[in-house]
């Protein structure tokens, strides 16, 4: 099968390798998928660049954990019957070296979830990181209806399907952002209001707007970071979920301060995720799917000899969208 992959750690145009590799097979419980595309993000270009020093002990890599395509065979215990089903896949490259940057994967069947027909390949292969963890770090610490919720980095890949989640769950939306496309593209993905988080004492601002009232949950994008201007706009037994911390990579934390404010810290990764969460993640993206609830940034779609391009895009300052590849392209 055609496919791409990596044999040592660096920059993508030195790296990445574009050629043939064996076709897997269905093992027990597993689904073999012909894949259509595959989802770039960050989390991929990290592993490419040499985050887990590690990874390639046991052999090379197919990089990427999102993609999209069609059941062609199942292995034993699964059922004949999703032969043909159009289906995304998440966590393909996860504790794992064979990923979706390829024409097939071979995975366990429940990492293969039911992508409706009014869905293309192109959005399915950007929601098993990006919308499940969105998923997730709203729903994770109770029902959000009647809320207000401040989702930092709202143009952000997570960020842009949080403010979704929440809406359709019944909260306030206030999101961050640092630029007036930014800001539109919150309002569109359906914020109430925006403030820019370059702005100093944004936290203030975030009350402010809010009618001076503080907010019940934040979705975080950068936690060392931002947790000053957090603390100024949380409201006492709040909760702070949060997926990312770039900046401040071992951030110190005002523990009194927060313990009288009995505040909730939710840390999220989406590897890491509970079976049950995963599943009522998978649940809920099928049924906003089907109903056409969800909107999405799909920003770049590229042919597959262009892999190396892809991840550096992702690599890229200011891309906000998801980066898809083609694989019959």
């Amino acid at each position: 099968m055609k496919a791409a992959w990596f044999e040592k750690f660096g920059a993508a145009s030195d790296t990445i390798i574009i050629g043939e590799q064996p076709k897997p097979i269905a093992g027990d419980g597993q689904v073999l998928v012909k894949l259509k595309t595959t989802g770039v993000n960050p989390s991929d270009v990290k592993k490419r660049i040499g985050a887990f020093p590690n990874l390639l002990d046991n052999g090379h890599v197919i990089p990427h954990s999102d993609g999209a395509g069609i059941i062609e065979a199942v292995g034993q215990g699964v059922s004949e019957s999703r032969i043909g089903e159009r289906v995304w896949v998440y966590q393909a490259q996860y504790a794992r070296l064979l990923g979706t940057a390829a024409e097939y994967v071979a995975i366990d069947a429940s990492r293969a979830a039911t992508l409706p027909s009014n869905t293309s390949f192109e959005i399915g292969a950007c929601l098993g990181i990006p919308a499940m963890t969105a998923h997730r770090v709203v729903s994770s610490d109770g029902a959000v209806d009647g809320q207000t919720v401040l989702v930092t980095g709202g143009a952000g890949r997570v960020g842009y399907y949080a403010i979704q989640w929440a809406k359709l769950a019944g909260a306030k939306v206030i999101a961050t952002a640092s630029n007036p496309i930014d800001e539109a593209t919150c309002i569109q993905a359906g914020a109430d209001l925006v403030v820019n988080h370059r702005e100093a004492n944004w936290g203030d601002k975030a009350q402010e707007v809010n009618d001076g009232e503080k907010v019940d949950r934040v979705i975080d994008v950068d936690f060392g970071f931002n947790l000053p201007e957090v603390l100024k706009c949380i409201r006492t037994s709040g909760v702070i979920a949060t997926y990312g911390n770039t900046q401040i990579k071992e951030p110190t934390l005002p523990f009194l301060q927060m313990m009288f404010m009995d505040l909730t810290i939710r840390m999220t990764i989406v590897y890491a995720m509970p079976e049950l969460a995963k599943q009522q993640a998978i649940d809920d993206i099928y049924k906003a799917l089907a109903e056409g609830h969800l909107q999405h940034r799909v920003t770049h779609v590229l042919p597959f000899q262009q892999m190396a391009k892809s991840h550096a895009l992702i690599e890229g300052n200011g891309l906000r969208g998801c980066v898809v590849v083609d694989i019959d392209a």
